[in-house]
């Protein structure tokens, strides 16, 4: 098995009190361009910041309204739009700007300790289309100088003919379309040559790992970021927990108290990001995590890890790598006044996540439930069978019944 290799050992190696000097450094530097550049944290931040619990906390659920009552980015960025290289419409809506950099979503560390190098013929699979993730794994592969083959989403078969003829050597994408396309080489009687992978956007339960690795053989490493950050943390071939990116800053905070929360407490995950474009100061993505007990990673790197994620706050669910919110399907199903009630339910069956909407309809009307369908699949960017059916009156919006074993 290829091993994986560190990067940047200057940064992956810092000793503690380093990391922490750095860090400080970095904050003051971002919170002053920020407060200079951009009409959010100018209107934001405190005048006097020493500290980064001084800085307030920025919501990822604000986001829609902010860009809406100051278009198009809601004052967070801090360059001119003609500057950017990018732009992205991720769910929410959210418009993601992409700055004018070279692996600007800071993926390259992760690549390179899951054993990524020079001339892999890389497939990814991860959506190019409007949302941002396609673009942050193809930049990472070709800082290391692997060959990128622009998959995207869907069109499995595909996807195998392609990778099996150019003899694909690493994966990227999510890990559950992974297996799908691991095992439809074996019905095809095209076995795909995959021997490392990076996932991310989704869960990776340890029965998926285990039937990737053990049956499939191939390395399987995942990282955790959102859209608006980039990658926070990684793992090593130790596993054991991701570590924390060392150009950010992660903080995970009690759901009470808003203090840190203790090595193996759960919290909301917020972080920093020192990006000049886009310069997010403690941003709350809205997902639930813990960070591991402290300890010496036998890989070498020095950075506190994050234990795992345990989920979401607040009315938004991942769904095959893409968020969906309640409030984007009830904005959608406006369109049919017909339609009284309505709950999402999301499943899982063989690895797969499976997306059903139950419509409760008004008594002696009716709705077409194929143009429902496609207005939830152009809102929500994911596709899920619709039936009507009863939905009790207080039900949740979305109801996630998927157990992570």
């Amino acid at each position: 098995m290829r091993p994986g290799r560190i990067l940047d050992p200057a940064l992956e190696q810092e000793t503690a009190a380093d990391r922490e000097r750095r860090l400080q450094r970095r904050l003051l530097e971002t919170v002053a361009h920020a407060r200079a550049h951009s009409a959010y944290f100018r209107r934001t931040l405190p005048e006097r910041v020493e500290r980064l619990e001084q800085i307030p906390i920025t919501r990822k659920d604000d986001v829609p309204g902010l860009q809406a009552s100051d278009p198009p980015f809601g004052g967070l960025v801090a360059v001119e739009s003609g500057r950017l290289a990018r732009v992205f419409a991720s769910p929410g809506p959210i418009l993601d700007p992409q700055g004018d950099v070279d692996d600007f979503w800071r993926f390259g560390v992760a690549l390179a300790a899951a054993g990524f190098r020079s001339g892999d013929m890389t497939l990814n699979s991860a959506s190019y289309h409007l949302t941002p993730l396609g673009f942050m794994l193809d930049s990472a592969a070709r800082i290391l100088g692997c060959v990128v083959v622009p998959g995207g989403t869907g069109q499995t078969d595909l996807q195998v003919r392609t990778a099996s003829a150019l003899r694909a050597t690493a994966y990227l994408g999510t890990p559950s379309f992974l297996y799908a396309l691991l095992k439809r080489g074996r019905e095809l009687g095209t076995p795909l040559q995959i021997e490392v992978a990076f996932v991310t956007a989704e869960m990776l339960p340890d029965s998926l790992r285990a039937e990737l690795e053990n049956d499939f053989k191939v390395r399987v490493l995942q990282g955790y970021g959102t859209a608006d950050l980039g990658l926070l943390a990684y793992e090593c071939t130790e596993k054991g927990g991701m570590h924390l990116h060392p150009e950010c800053i992660v903080e995970v905070l009690d759901l009470e108290s808003g203090s840190p929360a203790a090595p193996g407490q759960p919290g909301q995950i917020v972080a920093t990001i020192f990006d000049p474009a886009y310069p997010l100061l403690r941003f709350a993505t809205g997902d639930i995590g813990a960070m591991a007990q402290p300890g010496k990673c036998p890989c070498g790197r020095t950075a506190p890890k994050l234990g795992g994620l345990l989920g979401r706050m607040g009315d938004a669910v991942k769904v095959k790598g893409m968020f969906i919110r309640g409030a984007e399907i009830e904005k959608a199903l406006k369109a049919f006044p017909a339609v009284i009630r309505f709950q999402a339910v999301v499943t899982r069956d063989q690895h797969q996540d499976q997306l059903e909407y139950v419509l409760e309809v008004a008594p002696g009307a009716a709705v077409d439930v194929a143009l429902v369908a496609d207005a939830l699949r152009d809102a929500v960017k994911v596709r899920g069978e619709v039936r009507t059916g009863s939905v009790p009156e207080n039900a949740k919006r979305i109801d996630d019944r998927r157990v992570w074993k």
